[in-house]
């Protein structure tokens, strides 16, 4: 054996062609997808049934392709213990919210007719985040990338920590409005209500989406902005018509969340167009999904207390994210 074949390695051969010391991003989020080898067999256990046959078709054939999908990068390069950090301080931040205006029994204050709102507009909104979580996670699964699957692990937990917000402030109204039915109606609600059927038709289609590339485009691209301004943004100006701060500076720390989604989405989107041809796929794609979420945010905006601009505001919102994308006229 050689000398030039015993030569160690100074970094992992994948990082090695960036010729500097890779970051704590890079070594332990790069290149960790093993089933990715083989296109013809992303198993190693078993190359032909459901599972194989569903990750060649849905992942492996999509129709967006790209040389090196592991070439994708968070822009905010978050890894596993960065994130506990940044949201172990958001979560003090909420906690603090929520003790100070329970010492200042805030709830107690809130007029009948906001509490009403509450109840039937805001705490039935934990199954519709829990919908983006399910759809979250399934990038999680599917996308082609280890760098992509994180993003959207971070996404599925940010839905989880606000999911679980709304859950909380649900028991608390219902402590403070016992009559308003807050804890008790809001599966029913979900169900049948006519505001919550947009949303509902909307992401039921989104979690009914198999192919990896169409389902990140209908949940990063236009479900989840539909409900960031429609759910938090538009509902969280009527809170504040009605002196519920409280609401809009959760639905703040919320939206902070969504605004570092935002980023890997539009860079995800950049990095994919590098590849002319995933262009027309993506706009095929919005050109059904964007009627289903303008469509929900109609619905759902519409009525909203104190807020008759609600709908056309959180339509420009969402329109707004996409036109900064380089998706063509």
């Amino acid at each position: 054996m050689t000398e030039a074949t015993m030569k160690p390695l100074k970094t992992w051969s994948h990082l090695a062609k960036r010729r500097r010391r890779p970051s704590e991003y890079e070594i332990v989020s790069t290149n960790l997808l093993w089933h990715t080898r083989d296109k013809s067999e992303p198993w190693d256990v078993a190359h032909q049934g459901v599972m194989a046959d569903w990750y060649r078709h849905y992942r492996n054939e999509s129709p967006v392709q790209h040389d090196d999908f592991d070439g994708f990068r968070d822009p905010d390069e978050l890894v596993y213990r960065t994130y506990n950090i940044l949201q172990d301080g958001q979560e003090n931040y909420v906690e603090g919210l929520l003790d100070q205006h329970n010492d200042e029994e805030h709830d107690k204050s809130l007029d009948t007719e906001w509490v009403n709102s509450l109840a039937v507009r805001y705490a039935p909104g934990r199954y519709l985040l829990h919908t983006v979580q399910m759809a979250s996670a399934y990038l999680v699964h599917m996308a082609p990338a280890s760098t992509i699957c994180n993003c959207a692990a971070f996404q599925s937990a940010d839905q989880l920590r606000w999911l679980s917000n709304i859950a909380y402030r649900t028991a608390e109204l219902a402590h403070s409005h016992p009559s308003a039915g807050f804890g008790e109606n809001e599966r029913r609600l979900w169900e049948d209500l006519p505001l919550w059927q947009g949303f509902r038709e909307l992401m039921e289609s989104v979690l009914a989406t198999r192919d990896w590339a169409e389902a990140f485009v209908a949940l990063n691209l236009v479900a989840k902005p539909a409900i960031d301004e429609a759910f938090f943004r538009q509902q969280s100006l009527s809170a504040r018509r009605h002196d519920d701060i409280l609401f809009a500076l959760l639905s703040e720390a919320a939206l902070r969340d969504s605004e570092r989604s935002r980023r890997w989405t539009a860079e995800l989107v950049r990095y994919l167009a590098q590849n002319p041809e995933n262009v027309p796929a993506i706009n095929e794609w919005l050109e059904k999904w964007v009627p289903l979420g303008e469509s929900a945010i109609s619905i759902f905006c519409a009525g909203l207390a104190d807020n008759p601009e609600a709908v056309d505001n959180a339509i420009a919102g969402t329109r707004a994210f996409r036109a900064q994308l380089p998706l063509g006229a």
